[in-house]
């Protein structure tokens, strides 16, 4: 595939800690939409720094509609759907520029996820494929406010060689600030279509720390494992109790 019939969608507030890094092992593609939700640091002029970049404001509508209103506002039907804190690796931009693409395949790739710079392969982090090149034609992402994901129904799922870096978490507060923001998300995008009880709340979260400390090899990770499991457990206790108070309401 021509990398030039490309289109990298980010979404992106606040980013500016690793879009230069991002941005910069995207610069073999012809066309960046950046689809700003109301960042008030260096993002905004960070992306404008890059010549292939096209931004575009909106306010937060959730994760998925925001990813098809970026795909929408590309001028190529491939989109490639990249986090701000996110690198490609060079092995996944050799994958994708070799490429003889299926517009009938939704193609997917490993994600590295980092704690603090370090490595994670624990607590289900490890190996996590992420399915992220498409053709707009085809399929989009669902509308989920939050866990949003391509639409493969019909579709033939791919792997492409590579890996792309994920820094996604540099502290305790970043894991325990994404973990309420989703978890509000998760209770608005399923109020009155799931049900939800406080004993749903406390077994999954405790079910979930059982899978993620020890079957998912967190205790062997030390302070990360530990930490992670921790907090993806809370993570499902509050998304279930969210949610049961919203159905209340």
């Amino acid at each position: 595939m021509e990398i030039q019939k490309i289109s990298v969608c980010i979404l992106t507030k606040n980013s500016e800690k690793y879009l230069v890094s991002c941005l910069e092992s995207l610069r073999d593609f012809s066309e960046i939409i950046i689809l700003d939700n109301g960042s008030e640091d260096n993002t905004i002029a960070i992306a404008e720094s890059f010549h292939n970049t096209k931004i575009i404001k909106h306010n937060f509508i959730g994760f998925g509609p925001l990813k098809n209103l970026a795909a929408e506002k590309a001028k190529n039907d491939w989109i490639l759907s990249i986090d701000s804190d996110e690198i490609l690796s060079y092995d996944l931009l050799k994958s994708i520029k070799h490429l003889n693409a299926d517009e009938r395949a939704v193609y997917s790739f490993p994600r590295e996820n980092h704690y603090n710079g370090k490595l994670i392969k624990c607590c289900g982090w490890y190996p996590d494929l992420v399915l992220r090149l498409y053709n707009k034609k085809i399929t989009e992402f669902n509308q989920n406010l939050v866990h949003e994901s391509i639409i493969t129904k019909d579709l033939d799922v791919k792997r492409l060689k590579g890996s792309i870096a994920h820094y996604t978490f540099d502290s305790v507060e970043e894991l325990v600030d994404k973990m309420q923001r989703y978890s509000t998300l998760y209770a608005q995008d399923n109020k009155n279509k799931k049900s939800s009880s406080p004993w749903k709340a406390f077994s999954h979260a405790s079910f979930a720390f059982i899978r993620n400390y020890f079957l998912k090899k967190g205790i062997f990770y030390g302070y990360e494992g530990f930490l992670i499991s921790v907090c993806n457990s809370l993570g499902v206790f509050f998304k279930y109790i969210k949610l049961y108070e919203e159905n209340k309401r």
